[in-house]
């Protein structure tokens, strides 16, 4: 409302100069009577259609409920256009001017109030058709983010895959498996045992979008047996086997890939043992180890901590939390009980509605470029009929015949046949894909 009124208020100052200017109104009676009826015209029709353009806007949606929104901003925009400048000009013309009332609807009056009301409406329909342009491209946006959705979703899956089936930590594990065959073969079957367990876990857990906390945190116990019997008493791990809340769910696989950055950027060894602490507090399970940094790893890319933020981004409003102060490192994990409704099906975006949608854009531009032509074309003609040659009426033809063609514009938008009725086109098509389909 506030940006309306100042955009008003700009067209009440601009046109006032204008006319000011044109009719050398330049009394103080003179210019605030222009200045008035510039107000008129800019409060009354400009922000009262600006008004009744975005109350309808709230009631139907341009992309999804077109037809409706069209009808209901053609309606209401006519009528509330003829009514308004029919209270203008009265008080115009009746109230300040004297003219008798009884001669409002005549001669130079009647022309008066077509020419104001066509003017109106024309300039209605180009703001209803930017306020269309406008809601279509927002609607054009979240689609395009519904893609995007998808297609990050994806690649956050192939980067998690990426991630936990890591081929330096399969290669690290079966080169221990080769020692234990060796050294200890009943440590080598308990080791083979639990690598299985980690891998089917892997596979069966990360197309869920999430997964019980109690769950994910016996898989962690069991992937952190698995390194300790690979570093032994180098790798030292504390996970609650209870959780506060038996609802609280978690990102499926977030543990295994911070338990294995962990062992992957720090030193592991029995003098300086790597510590893992993994606890529940104020809504966030906490992941901590113990910080020393190995000097060959080179710069941490944080490709596993982005992929896990961009899960939880996914799916929930809250956060991940990262804190490192040199002596631990500290991520904190979100305990979720319900996700945001994000999922969104490619196949649903990419359909037909949607190639028919923008189809329907490309021919309602054109129409309403037609109607603004129209709108303004028209009083023109008008205008130098009655100037030039009032003794025939002649702009009565392209008003008819242009209006005859701006409805069947309308009409074919809407896709409505006068002779074959609503949506024959469709109708048609599947009437042939159903004999066709019989003819098979």
């Amino acid at each position: 409302m506030k940006k309306d009124f100042l955009v008003c208020l700009k067209l009440t100052i601009i046109f006032g100069v204008i006319f000011t200017i044109i009719n050398q109104q330049f009394t103080i009676k003179g210019a605030a009577v222009v200045f008035l009826f510039s107000a008129m015209y800019s409060f009354i029709l400009g922000l009262g259609n600006g008004i009744i353009n975005n109350y309808l806007n709230t009631r139907w949606n341009w992309a999804t409920q077109t037809n409706e929104r069209v009808w209901a901003g053609v309606i209401a925009t006519i009528c509330y256009t003829i009514i308004a400048v029919l209270l203008i000009h009265y008080i115009q013309y009746v109230l300040i001017f004297k003219h008798d009332f009884s001669g409002f609807f005549d001669g130079k009056l009647f022309w008066s109030h077509l020419f104001a009301i066509i003017i109106s409406l024309g300039i209605a329909s180009f703001f209803h058709a930017r306020s269309f342009m406008i809601n279509w491209k927002a609607s054009l946006k979240q689609e395009t983010t519904q893609h995007e959705i998808v297609a990050k979703t994806e690649s956050a899956k192939f980067e998690t895959l990426k991630s936990q089936l890591d081929p330096h930590f399969l290669f690290n594990s079966l080169n221990v498996l080769t020692s234990l065959i060796g050294e200890n073969p009943k440590q080598a079957e308990r080791f083979t045992t639990k690598l299985s367990k980690v891998y089917r876990y892997v596979l069966e857990q990360r197309n869920k979008e999430l997964i019980p906390l109690e769950e994910e945190l016996r898989f962690a116990k069991t992937y952190m047996e698995l390194l300790q019997m690979r570093f032994e008493d180098a790798v030292q791990f504390n996970i609650p086997t209870t959780v506060s809340n038996s609802d609280l769910k978690i990102v499926p696989l977030s543990l295994q890939l911070l338990l294995e950055n962990a062992v992957k950027h720090n030193v592991v060894s029995s003098k300086k043992p790597l510590q893992i602490h993994i606890f529940e507090e104020d809504g966030f399970l906490q992941i901590q180890n113990t910080v020393n940094p190995k000097e060959a790893i080179g710069k941490s890319t944080k490709v596993g901590l982005r992929n896990i933020a961009d899960r939880y981004g996914l799916i929930t409003d809250e956060r991940v939390e990262i804190k490192n102060n040199n002596k631990t490192f500290t991520v904190s994990l979100p305990l979720l009980t319900k996700t945001n409704n994000m999922s969104y099906n490619s196949k649903n975006i990419e359909n037909s509605k949607y190639v028919r949608a923008v189809e329907k854009v490309e021919k309602l531009k054109e129409f309403y470029q037609n109607l603004a032509s129209y709108c303004i074309v028209i009083p023109f003609l008008i205008f130098i009929n009655l100037r030039f040659s009032p003794g025939f009426h002649w702009f009565w033809f392209p008003i008819f015949g242009w209006g005859v063609g701006l409805t069947f514009h309308f009409l074919e938008v809407n896709n409505y046949n006068i002779f074959l009725g609503k949506n024959w086109e469709e109708r048609k098509i599947k009437e042939m894909m159903k004999d066709d389909k019989n003819y098979k």
